[in-house]
């Protein structure tokens, strides 16, 4: 599992500088974009500067794939040989097809992978104002219905029994956060980001990265991505392309995927990268998922001893 915006941190790389695989993939990226990442996310680096969605993004993919790359180094063989899906949280999907080869193989395709999330991120900043707030104590159904009386708020991420986030324009959000407190919601927490993402307020960020995508090939993913848009396990090239497209003006299905994944065997769910949102997110998913956060190289080879 891959993680998305909110989880980035200053330092969030530095725990993977000791696997040589790690390291080549931020440096591959550094050439891609001509920038150096590794600076916006030093330990001394600006917190707001980093949080801004078009550095945001490229950071989470990269630290990400520093992961996967540090993983399929110490295995000693590809991810594909050891997973049975591949999973991301909004952005963290973008992650996700790349560590399964939908980029390509060298460096898990990063260079490919942080330009097209690089354009990503400044298109979604770009797209029309907006915000999200999350929502606890309400069923997605529940949300579903009483947003249907507000026009320009939408349900945004599934993410577990309980947790929702809905987004939307300023205006609406407001309004539908008191309807959502009156119906007994335990917490109504307006989120620190600029859009309102997952909405069709970010048609023209969508419209930008299917123009990219179309212009680059994309690969078949050498093992299933449970997507975001579908909450299904996707491979295929064309499937892959129009659900990375879809997932941005349209809900991200966490719960369903982690819950299809539940019903098929998984019980082992790992976070690679930085944060630990999606193990808190999984067995509260399904409880047949025990999750773990891998953060950095000492996690992830104390994890594969563990497990050996």
């Amino acid at each position: 599992m891959f993680p998305g915006q909110g989880s980035q941190a200053p330092g969030m790389a530095e725990g993977w500088r000791d696997s040589p695989a790690a390291r080549a993939v931020l440096e591959a990226a550094n050439d891609a974009l001509r920038l150096n990442l590794g600076q916006l996310m030093a330990p001394d680096a600006d917190p707001a500067t980093l949080t801004q969605t078009l550095n945001a993004q490229p950071c989470l993919l990269v630290v990400g794939l520093m992961a996967a790359a540090a993983l399929q180094e110490a295995l000693g063989k590809p991810i594909k040989d050891f997973a049975s899906f591949v999973a991301g949280h909004s952005l963290g999907e973008y992650t996700a097809v790349a560590a399964a080869g939908g980029f390509g193989a060298e460096n898990l395709g990063v260079a490919a992978a942080v330009q097209l999330v690089r354009l990503r991120g400044e298109a979604m900043m770009q797209a029309e104002a907006g915000g999200m707030t999350a929502v606890l104590g309400l069923e997605a159904a529940q949300i579903q219905e009483i947003l249907q009386g507000h026009a320009g708020v939408w349900l945004a991420n599934d993410n577990c029994p309980g947790q929702v986030v809905i987004s939307g324009t300023l205006e609406a959000l407001e309004s539908a956060e008191n309807n959502l407190k009156a119906a007994g919601a335990k917490r109504v927490l307006r989120l620190p980001v600029g859009g309102a993402f997952h909405t069709p307020l970010q048609a023209a960020a969508a419209t930008r990265v299917a123009q990219w995508l179309v212009a680059h090939a994309v690969a078949p993913l050498q093992l299933p991505c449970l997507m975001n848009l579908t909450a299904q396990p996707h491979t295929g090239a064309t499937e892959v392309v129009a659900n990375l497209i879809g997932q941005i003006t349209q809900p991200v299905r966490w719960r369903e995927g982690l819950q299809l994944a539940a019903h098929q065997g998984v019980t082992q769910a790992l976070e690679l990268g930085c944060g630990k949102v999606l193990t808190g997110l999984a067995p509260r998913c399904d409880a047949r998922l025990q999750a773990h956060s891998l953060t950095n190289h000492e996690d992830l080879l104390r994890y594969l001893a563990a497990t050996a």
